[in-house]
């Protein structure tokens, strides 16, 4: 029952932030009460830590019920290397979103019960996502998760959040529906050769005929691509990001759009094998594209916001660019990279968004010189900004690393292009630092005063994991890889060995005295 309680605790939490009566002044007891329930939370997610058995590829601490029996539905959670992971990496950027949230202005100061309750309902909802092995269950999760953060978006963002909040639902409700269509098309298939059921383990042993798989293929990658999201379906992204206050982004851009390239890993490539490998071609193209076009598009930004979130576009890019190169090293770095790019992406922005309350301006131009006159909240900003662009010795350099070294076996082009995406990370994030806090102090940024010691609460854990796992990863790739290799294993793919030519014999003349190894 470990799985469920996980899953239930912040949603029974944001069920009692909407009884405890609205505060009058500061608000202290829902802020207390949503801050509790996501460290218990994130407890709960080490008690799931300490019983995962990491050397195990396949499912652990599964529970499974039988939920809607004419359908072949089923209540079926477990969790993979992968799947736990993510599961972690929001059960940690809960609890810094909530501390960081604390002081945030809202429209309306009498919402503040709504805005924490609507915090921990995405929480308890991407953590069943992410645990659900039954495809009709992951269907619910997946679009409920739609909902708190259009409230989120809508209720409580910047000026222009209406149009931002139904963009943001519209992009994502239409990709839902490709893949609901794709389940209705699981379900016929399962029905015609047994007994009707949306387990994955059963999905994966279904016979799908080539058009049938390629066809469900796409409904669900069009879901997965909008979530992620992929060029030229990432529009809604950075207007959400830009009307969202900053701990709806970091829940948005690295926890929820997560699903999308965790759907990828668990439900495309298991269930969609040879469609996957047919349509991936196509894929890799869009994944260099969007590390090039969200790059470009960044170092034009003006708005930090915006910056931030065509940063996360290209950064997505690499992550599916490693999932369909299709080598265990670049499958293994992408998922690495989903959860050092959600940290990193939260401390930017955290600590942008509290640049932007103190000048009360998100506009790059209104900056200069805080360095002076706030040197803690600059060096916090330039470890965000550094480990964005992967700076050896930060977190997510290691996953970029690793991604290109395992496209670079499979498709020599796609990893050289990707490769430009770093010289022009390097650009856009160096140019916003130096913009915002070196030179002399720009008029009217003297507002902008140093972190306060909650706000320095909430970034330090973030700062210490980009570091920590900078240097030492190997605990989170110890519990990825098996679960990797077991993907890999079912799509019938494997990591390509170097070509290496046999010795020449001394005794051999002529120009064809050595044979190239092959695969």
């Amino acid at each position: 029952m470990i799985l469920t309680m996980l899953a239930a605790t912040p949603i029974a939490g944001a069920l009692i932030l909407a009884l405890v009566p609205r505060g009058t002044t500061d608000h202290l007891p829902a802020k207390v009460i949503a801050l509790g329930v996501s460290l218990i939370t994130l407890a709960l997610s080490l008690v799931v830590l300490a019983t995962y058995e990491p050397t195990s590829g396949g499912y652990q601490l599964t529970q499974e019920h039988t939920w809607i029996k004419a359908f072949g539905a089923h209540y079926a959670v477990g969790v993979n290397g992968i799947a736990i992971t993510l599961v972690l990496l929001t059960t940690i950027l809960v609890p810094i979103v909530i501390l960081a949230s604390f002081d945030d202005r809202l429209p309306d100061p009498r919402g503040v019960n709504a805005y924490f309750a609507w915090m921990l309902a995405v929480e308890g909802l991407a953590i069943g996502a992410f645990i659900a092995t039954d495809a009709f269950l992951f269907y619910v999760l997946f679009e409920a998760t739609l909902i708190p953060l259009y409230f989120l978006i809508g209720t409580f963002g910047g000026g222009n959040r209406s149009y931002a909040a139904v963009k943001f639902l519209i992009y994502n409700l239409v990709g839902g529906l490709l893949m609901l269509a794709a389940i209705v098309g699981l379900y016929v298939v399962s029905a015609r050769q047994g007994d009707a059921s949306y387990l994955l383990t059963d999905l994966k042993e279904l016979d799908l005929g080539q058009n049938t798989e390629r066809l469900l293929f796409l409904g669900f990658m069009a879901a997965f691509a909008i979530k992620a999201p992929l060029w030229p379906l990432h529009t809604w992204l950075p207007d959400a990001a830009g009307q969202a206050t900053p701990g709806t982004s970091v829940l948005m851009v690295s926890v929820v759009d997560k699903i999308g390239t965790f759907g990828m890993i668990t439900w495309c490539l298991n269930l969609f094998p040879e469609a996957a490998d047919w349509a991936s071609p196509v894929i890799i193209t869009l994944a260099v594209i969007s590390i090039i076009y969200g790059a470009l598009l960044a170092i034009g930004q003006d708005d930090i916001r915006r910056l931030v979130a065509f940063t996360s576009v290209s950064h997505f890019g690499f992550i599916i660019l490693g999932i369909f190169a299709f080598t265990s090293t670049s499958m293994a770095g992408s998922t690495l990279y989903m959860f050092n790019h959600g940290l990193s992406t939260a401390a930017l922005f955290l600590v942008t968004g509290v640049m932007i309350a103190r000048r009360g301006s998100a506009r790059i131009s209104d900056f200069g010189g805080v360095q002076k006159i706030a040197p803690i909240m600059s060096g916090v900003l330039l470890v965000a900004g550094l480990s964005s662009l992967s700076l050896p010795g930060l977190a997510p350099f290691v996953s970029e690393f690793l991604v290109l070294a395992g496209t670079f076996t499979v498709s020599i082009p796609a990893a050289v292009f990707a490769t430009l995406g770093i010289v022009l990370a390097a650009l856009y994030v160096l140019i916003m630092y130096q913009r915002t806090m070196t030179g002399p102090l720009a008029p009217g940024a003297e507002g902008v005063t140093e972190l306060r010691p909650l706000e320095i609460a909430a970034l330090t854990p973030a700062i210490m994991l980009i570091i920590g796992l900078g240097f030492f990863p190997q605990p989170v790739l110890n519990a990825i890889n098996p679960a990797i290799d077991t993907v890999v294993s079912h799509i019938g793919k494997g990591d390509p060995a170097p070509k290496t030519p046999t010795p020449i014999d001394a005794g051999t003349t002529g120009s064809a005295g050595h044979e190239e190894g092959g695969h």
